[in-house]
C-alpha cells in the first residue's frame, strides 16, 4: 500500500472521525491493489479526480484509495445523503459538495467544486453520475460535470478506474459479501491531456467531446484492471430507454458479481 507524500493540511473534527469510522474496518475488511498514486500530486495541489461508479460502496473504497495517498477529498455527493441522520451531519461537516440534480440549484454544486480545486483541493467526481447501467459493469457514457470543472480551472484531471466493490456489494444490492476478504482494485493514471481543448468557446460539442475522453481514459484503466476490452461504444441508458437515476429494472450477472446486477 502507497502511503502518504508530504504534509497533510488539517482536515477537522468530522472528516478526522470519518476517517477513524470508516477506514480501520475498511482495512480489516478488504485487500488492496493500489496502483497509481504517484499520479495525485500533493495535498494543496488543485486537482480533480475522476473515477467508475460500480457499487454503492465504491465510494468508501475511492475515498481511502485517495486518503492512503495523501490527498483529503471532497466529494460531488448527492444532495438526499445531505438529509440522512448522522451521516448528514458528517458529510456537512467535512465540507463534500451536494449535488442538487435536475434541479435549479445544481449549479450550486459546479460553483463549489471549482471553488476548491482553486483552493487546491483535490475533487472527486462520478461523471456517470449515478451506477453504471452497462450490463458489464464497464462505464457508461459520461455526464459534462467533470469537464466544466476542468475546463474553468485549468487543473489536472486524473482519471481512476476501480474494481472489486462490486464483490463486496453488488450494484443496488443490500447484502454485502464480506467473507472471504475481497480485493480492491484502484489505479490512477497520469492527467488527461485536454491542451486541444484550453481557450475554446465552452459549448455542448466541446463539453461533450471533453467528457468522451476523461470516460476513455477511465476506461482503458479499467480494461488493464479486469485484463479484457471495454466495449466498442460505451452504454448509453437514454438510448435504452432508461431513467437518468434510479434502479433499472432488467437483470444481468457480469463476471465477478455474486449476486447478479439490476441493470438493462
Amino acid at each position: 500500500m502507497q502511503r502518504p507524500r508530504g504534509a497533510r493540511r488539517r482536515i477537522g473534527f468530522w472528516y478526522r472521525l470519518a476517517v477513524v469510522l470508516l477506514r480501520r474496518p475498511l482495512l480489516v475488511l478488504t485487500r488492496r491493489d493500489w496502483q497509481g498514486g504517484e499520479h495525485l500530486g500533493r495535498d494543496g495541489e488543485g486537482i480533480v479526480v475522476v473515477t467508475n461508479h460500480v457499487s454503492h460502496v465504491d465510494p468508501l473504497t475511492f475515498a481511502h484509495f485517495l486518503y492512503d495517498n495523501g490527498r483529503t477529498p471532497r466529494f460531488l455527493a448527492k444532495a438526499g445523503l445531505f438529509k440522512l441522520f448522522f451521516v448528514g451531519s458528517v458529510l456537512r461537516g467535512a465540507q463534500q459538495i451536494p449535488v442538487y440534480r435536475e434541479t435549479s440549484d445544481a449549479a450550486q454544486a459546479y460553483s463549489a467544486a471549482v471553488a476548491a480545486v482553486r483552493g487546491g483541493e483535490c475533487v472527486a467526481i462520478y461523471p456517470e453520475a449515478t451506477l453504471t447501467r452497462d450490463p458489464d459493469l464497464w462505464p457508461m457514457l459520461g455526464k459534462t460535470g467533470a469537464a466544466r470543472v476542468a475546463l474553468a480551472t485549468g487543473a489536472p484531471v486524473i482519471p481512476v478506474a476501480q474494481w472489486g466493490p462490486q464483490e463486496l456489494l453488488a450494484p443496488y444490492g443490500k447484502r454485502p459479501h464480506v467473507l472471504p476478504r475481497k480485493l480492491m482494485r484502484v489505479k490512477a493514471g497520469p492527467p488527461v491531456d485536454l491542451s486541444e481543448f484550453m481557450g475554446r468557446e465552452v459549448d455542448a460539442p466541446l463539453l461533450r467531446a471533453v467528457t468522451a475522453k476523461i470516460m476513455a481514459a477511465i476506461t482503458e484503466l479499467l480494461e488493464d484492471l479486469r485484463g479484457t476490452p471495454a466495449p466498442a461504444v460505451p452504454f448509453d441508458p437514454r438510448r435504452e430507454g432508461l431513467p437518468s437515476t434510479g434502479k433499472p429494472v432488467a437483470t444481468h450477472q457480469p463476471e465477478g458479481t455474486p449476486e447478479g446486477r439490476q441493470s438493462a
